[in-house]
């Protein structure tokens, strides 16, 4: 009896979605600050896109698979992904790999991807109106930092997209540290700290 009921009991593991907001929100601050001017170069940026954009958003992806969280198995997944392959672009950019890959760089290679995740951020908006209102807004934002990025791969609208594209940025960084800092006090105090909003409740 003891040992059907030590196997019935449920593990949850703790939220992961946490740790993956502070990566998203120290990654697009960083890479905000060279886009707006304030920073120069990318050195200093290729570190964060790896270790915070990429490493903490793949430990949230694979322990948000653990809790059967598809959405946010998806999410973190897909945009660590991005941040490996944007790290690696700038490595190959700068000439780490080599002259000849440096001289054969294509920005509207880089607009197509940031067109593909444009596509996939519009369908993770749609489900992040079904969770919280920050989350929404954070992947609202996402949205026109993805047009911004593509317009500018392929030279359009002159100097309008870059600037979007980093004012997104930011505002995805403060809306990432917020709910982060949400995720682990609302939690953690057993009470709601900090509100993120109820969802929309169209969908569900």
């Amino acid at each position: 009896m003891e040992k059907n009921q030590v196997s019935n009991v449920k593990i949850i593991n703790a939220d992961p979605s946490a740790l993956g907001l502070f990566g998203l929100a120290m990654v697009t601050l960083v890479a905000s600050s060279q886009k707006l001017g304030l920073t120069t170069g990318l050195s200093f940026v290729i570190p964060w896109a790896i270790f915070l954009g990429a490493f903490a958003q793949l430990f949230a992806c694979i322990n948000d698979s653990k809790r059967n969280n598809t959405f946010g198995t998806t999410a973190f997944g897909g945009y660590a992904f991005f941040w490996m392959g944007t790290a690696a672009s700038w490595l190959i950019k700068m000439g780490v790999f080599g002259k000849e890959l440096a001289s054969n760089v294509d920005p509207k290679q880089l607009g197509f991807a940031f067109l593909g995740y444009l596509i996939f951020t519009l369908f993770m908006t749609i489900g992040a109106m079904e969770t919280h209102k920050v989350l929404f807004f954070i992947f609202f934002f996402i949205n026109f930092l993805f047009i911004g990025l593509t317009l500018d791969s392929f030279g359009i609208m002159g100097e309008f997209p870059h600037k979007l594209a980093a004012y997104s940025e930011l505002i995805i960084s403060i809306l990432s540290f917020y709910g982060f800092a949400a995720s682990v006090l609302n939690q953690h105090f057993g009470r709601t700290f900090l509100p993120v909003g109820k969802p929309f409740g169209i969908f569900k």
